[in-house]
């Protein structure tokens, strides 16, 4: 009697090897820089805008991806300041756009045009589609690669962490970095932003009532 050989299933290679997994660090001021240097300097005008947008508003991949002209342009110029309404939460999130994010802006606009129902950052291989949020994290790759960083230690949500990051080392308020990242609850962003626990009995201490 002749016996079968069951078919093998392929192997699935998980998506996350050889990846780091937990809370990806933000960037320092120093790899910004780098990034915003290399991408000027080799004339990628869209990745110039979309990095500064991304450390300036904070968002979430789902939400940056989904931008329309008419959330960061006004009449004959950019904004200076926004507010998007979360996809995960509901919650709105207020941001401000900074002079380097304004200029790139202007200048990704005047490439592409500004009518305002028009996203942000659309698709290059679908018409009438945004960038999806895949799309989004491959460029992040690019971009920390180009400040010598391994990109497997970092995301997109390095980017979204990057600048409350730094308001927090400066200002200790939990309470702004609440507000930015648009978190529902403070425990949210204390787990967030990896503040220890001796520093939030430290600025607790610190708080009068």
């Amino acid at each position: 009697m002749t016996q079968t050989t069951a078919p093998q299933t392929p192997t699935r290679v998980p998506w996350n090897r050889g990846r780091i997994i937990g809370p990806k660090p933000p960037l320092k001021p120093k790899h910004i820089w780098a990034i915003r240097t290399r991408l000027q300097h080799d004339g990628h005008v869209r990745d110039l805008a979309m990095f500064n947008v991304a450390i300036d508003s904070k968002l979430r991949g789902c939400d940056l991806v989904k931008l329309r002209v008419s959330d960061v342009h006004l009449g004959e110029g950019v904004r200076l300041r926004t507010t998007i309404v979360q996809q995960k939460t509901g919650r709105p999130v207020p941001f401000e756009m900074t002079e380097p994010t304004r200029d790139a802006l202007a200048a990704w606009l005047k490439k592409r045009g500004s009518r305002s129902i028009d996203w942000l950052f659309p698709s290059r291989s679908h018409a009438g589609d945004h960038i999806t949020t895949r799309q989004y994290g491959r460029l992040v790759d690019d971009w920390v690669t180009l400040a010598g960083l391994d990109p497997a230690n970092y995301g997109t949500h390095s980017l979204r962490r990057t600048k409350v990051a730094l308001v927090y080392k400066r200002t200790g308020n939990l309470r702004a970095c609440q507000l930015l990242l648009g978190h529902s609850k403070l425990e949210s962003t204390v787990r967030y932003l990896g503040v220890e626990v001796d520093d939030a009995l430290i600025l607790s201490e610190q708080t009068d009532l």
